[in-house]
């Protein structure tokens, strides 16, 4: 049976021109980057080159970049980093109920610790209301955190106006991007953003690796403390192979055209779904305003885990999740309004750049056989 991938949300393969970096790098270029002898300066040539590449893809400049070991850290830097610059005076956060846990949690970490956490709610495509961010504004708010691209639905925020209205009013804007880099434009002066966040995983690089761009100007407690590392911004001895890997891949996501055969690939199998299935297939997240590569479907009446328990070799997520024997539904999907009964049986399937036609075909056969069976 053939093994199909759907699966790109969660992680990614490692692109061929990130491995082929990356096997260079482990023969040589060993050494500790801030040691100015024979041994560590090609690491800081690397390190340096790697921080460029990134630069070069956000349209930002290289100090501005902050490597990190995933997004997971840079979303915790700049949410407790802004935090703890602040404290003890009050500190106001705005975020949104379908934040990436990451994100979800370090505010409930901090709101522990005193900090006032306003999450803004979603329409039923999952995007949040500019009008209700506005609203949610305080003389105490320190940071506006609003992801790019939901990792569930692939639904696009309107980060473009909610930075602009941060920017009205002065307050740092944060936008996790780690499911949008490579697959759309995510230009820092185009977006407006103030931080953001990338994740190495997600974008054809090795796990282990990330980055938190932060704007010129902008100051925030280090998360991680020791050496000065990355201009005292984030202590710990930088690794030139995995920044190296994540400045090939940066190179290898910029040429946005392959992402179209991706959309079609994704409309088609969307179609073949929803056209065999009727309603036996519901489609969640924005219609339009919804990243090239995902496809969220729901089968009314199911329980996912089983689904893909049937779909056995064709890789993908659950929209529900099962906890010592009871079955939950997915926090984003209940926050955009979903019914358990439609929700539960939800799959999200992620298309990527190395996706064939041929496994579209496959995959889609195989899950409209079983939805009919079952």
């Amino acid at each position: 049976m053939r093994q199909i991938y759907l699966d790109y949300n969660a992680s990614t393969p490692i692109a061929p021109p990130v491995q082929a970096v990356m096997a260079e790098l482990l023969d040589n270029s060993f050494g500790n980057p801030s040691s100015l002898h024979w041994a560590g300066q090609p690491a800081m040539q690397h390190l340096t080159r790697a921080r460029a590449q990134v630069a070069r893809l956000l349209g930002a400049q290289d100090h501005e970049i902050v490597f990190t070991s995933g997004g997971s850290e840079a979303n915790n830097q700049v949410i407790k980093g802004v935090f703890f610059a602040r404290y003890p005076k009050p500190v106001h956060i705005i975020t949104c109920t379908t934040e990436h846990p990451s994100v979800l949690a370090t505010c409930a970490f901090v709101e522990r610790l005193g900090a006032r956490i306003t999450r803004l709610p979603v329409d039923g495509f999952g995007r949040f209301d500019p009008d209700d961010l506005r609203e949610a504004i305080t003389s105490d708010t320190a940071l506006i955190t609003l992801m790019h691209a939901n990792n569930e639905t692939g639904t696009l925020h309107p980060i473009e106006a909610g930075a602009a209205i941060a920017r009205q009013h002065g307050i740092p804007f944060h936008t996790d991007a780690a499911q949008s880099v490579g697959k759309l434009a995510t230009s820092v002066r185009d977006l407006g953003v103030d931080f953001l966040s990338i994740a190495g995983q997600k974008i054809y690089a090795p796990k282990g690796i990330g980055v938190l761009y932060m704007r010129a100007g902008q100051q925030i407690e280090s998360l991680i403390h020791g050496a000065g590392h990355e201009q005292g911004r984030r202590a710990g001895t930088e690794s030139a192979l995995l920044a190296a890997a994540l400045g090939a891949a940066c190179e290898y996501i910029s040429d946005l055209e392959p992402m179209d055969r991706v959309r079609s690939l994704r409309d088609r199998f969307e179609r073949a779904l929803t056209s065999a299935l009727g309603n036996q297939a519901v489609v969640n997240g924005h219609p339009v305003e919804r990243l090239a590569n995902t496809l969220s479907v729901s089968f009314p009446g199911r329980i996912s885990q089983d689904l893909l328990t049937g779909l056995e070799g064709i890789a993908a997520s659950a929209g529900s999740a099962c906890h010592s024997g009871v079955v939950e539904l997915s926090g984003v999907l209940k926050a955009m309004g979903v019914s358990p009964h439609t929700g539960m049986g939800t799959i999200r399937f992620s298309l990527g750049r190395l996706t064939s036609d041929a496994e579209i075909d496959e995959a889609q056969e195989r899950i409209i056989d079983l939805i009919n069976r079952s």
